[in-house]
């Protein structure tokens, strides 16, 4: 569950093996479960999660997701120091393991379908989303026509209008709202003279 099965320990942190990832590669989302954790946005929160790892001799963690998840990726490498220290003192681990877990790796891959980072091709997730969106476009679209009316179709991406430009070309879509090009005044004319060609 992410940070939250960091800090809350226990079965959340167990050994992937062969026989945990098979036949997961097609399903859609995370199997590894996510959720949003406000524990780890808190120093106590980010010692358990210490603890936690400590106990399990992880020092490796990769991290995807979005600017949260990051952010907190982030925090938590640069207080890893801190954080075992006082658990040191507080005597819930020892010196010689604190000295063995010394240095917490990271890798941070983006998780985000919005594909709004620089230095790659496409974000995790970019794919997936665009690929259902097609399937849902494919599908209202004979609906669509058969009905002799126009469909509305908002999808997600934030700030970001890369979903709505890409699956709009590909779906040969007659207008399109991004957040990067707002409409421009009169544009509703526009689009119903667009419309009506």
């Amino acid at each position: 569950q992410g940070y939250e099965g960091l800090v809350e320990g226990g079965d959340n942190i167990k050994q992937a093996n062969w026989l945990s990832v098979s036949n997961i590669i097609q399903l859609g989302g995370t199997v590894i479960g996510s959720a949003r954790c406000k524990a780890f946005t808190t120093r106590a929160g980010r010692l358990r999660a210490a603890r936690n790892l400590v106990e399990h001799g992880i020092t490796n963690l990769c991290v995807i997701g979005g600017d949260g998840s990051l952010t907190g990726a982030d925090i938590f490498r640069s207080e890893w120091g801190g954080l075992l220290e006082e658990l040191v003192q507080d005597g819930q681990i020892s010196e010689e393991v604190a000295r063995e877990n010394c240095l917490l790796n990271i890798v941070g891959l983006v998780g985000s379908i919005d594909n709004d980072f620089c230095g790659t091709d496409m974000t995790i997730g970019t794919d997936s989303a665009l690929h259902r969106i097609m399937e849902v476009i494919d599908a209202i679209t004979t609906t669509a026509q058969s009905h002799q009316r126009t469909f509305v179709l908002e999808v997600m991406g934030r700030h970001c209008g890369y979903l709505a430009l890409v699956s709009g070309l590909a779906s040969g879509a007659d207008w399109l709202f991004i957040p990067e090009s707002p409409p421009e005044d009169g544009w509703e004319d526009l689009m119903c003279e667009r419309l009506g060609e």
